[in-house]
């Protein structure tokens, strides 16, 4: 390990056993933590105040939920992007998303500074180099231009909004593209590279400082990544399966990290009872504003 890297060890504080869960963010209009488990499928809202845990099932497979200017939720299920009513659980269609593409779905997503959506679509199976990103702009949908490939995750967006973190899992990297003032994303260079060794690159987010947080699939840990590609903390956990990390709470330095037991065998899972659960750690730079989507122009 490097000099001064900050190591640190996370625990379980809700039990969800999700098969896939992901796509975690903060909510400071309710302080609350709002999640997905994709192939259960259902959204989740926790309130760590009172320990609460809501959960909504979702008609679909739902990758993220994400706050909206208009006090409702914007999610991203399988079939497109869609309106969320909390109140009576309903999804409404917004935009459809690769209706040619049916064994395709919607994996990850964030929000930029101006409320436009970035997110990913996959293939379901895992096999095909089907999954695109796209952006979401009041009602308009957009794909980058951007190679497919298998899985995609994040995007993680920067704080000013200028750079876009592309996650390729399968294929062991990270590439950093521009965003200019009008939403269009240009050619990007490659950010990171793993060797698979210490898992795969899941979803990322950036922080206040315009480090990126990644979780790794099969890596038993997060890891936080300087603008200029150096590791500066990995936070280790007693599941191989870490999806995503948000941040949060009253000053936004507490980290709340989404897992899943996909994949895991029985021997596997007997050895990780906590597999699937949420997970909590402390950080020393807090959390870069959620911006709600901005639904209309």
């Amino acid at each position: 390990m490097d000099e001064g890297l900050m190591e640190k060890d996370a625990r379980s504080i809700l039990t969800v056993g999700a098969e896939l869960g992901e796509g975690p963010v903060w909510s400071p209009r309710d302080s609350c933590l709002w999640f997905v488990d994709i192939k259960a499928p259902c959204v989740y809202r926790h309130d760590p105040a009172t320990g609460a845990l809501d959960r909504w099932d979702a008609p679909d497979h739902v990758g993220w939920i994400l706050p909206a200017d208009d006090g409702y939720w914007v999610a991203g299920l399988a079939t497109g992007v869609h309106r969320f009513d909390p109140a009576d659980g309903s999804f409404t269609l917004l935009n459809a998303v690769e209706d040619d593409l049916p064994r395709n779905r919607l994996n990850d997503a964030a929000i930029d500074p101006a409320g436009r959506i970035w997110f990913g679509t996959m293939d379901n199976d895992e096999a095909n180099a089907t999954g695109r990103f796209y952006r979401w702009q009041a009602g308009v949908v957009t794909p980058a231009p951007v190679a497919p490939i298998v899985i995609t995750n994040g995007p993680a967006i920067a704080p000013d909004g200028r750079t876009a973190y592309l996650v390729d899992t399968l294929g062991l990297s990270i590439d950093a593209h521009p965003i200019d003032a009008d939403g269009v994303i240009g050619e990007g260079r490659r950010f990171l590279t793993f060797d698979g060794q210490t898992g795969y690159p899941d979803g990322a987010i950036c922080d206040a400082e315009g480090g990126v947080w990644v979780g790794f699939y099969g890596g038993w840990a997060a890891r936080r990544f300087a603008p200029d590609g150096s590791m500066t903390a990995e936070v280790r956990f007693p599941v191989a399966n870490i999806t995503k990390i948000a941040l949060g709470g009253e000053d936004g330095k507490t980290a709340y990290a989404t897992t899943a037991r996909q994949g895991l065998s029985a021997d596997a899972l007997a050895d990780q009872p906590l597999a699937g659960n949420v997970f909590t750690f402390r950080v020393d730079v807090g959390a870069a504003p959620v911006t709600p989507v901005r639904l209309a122009t």
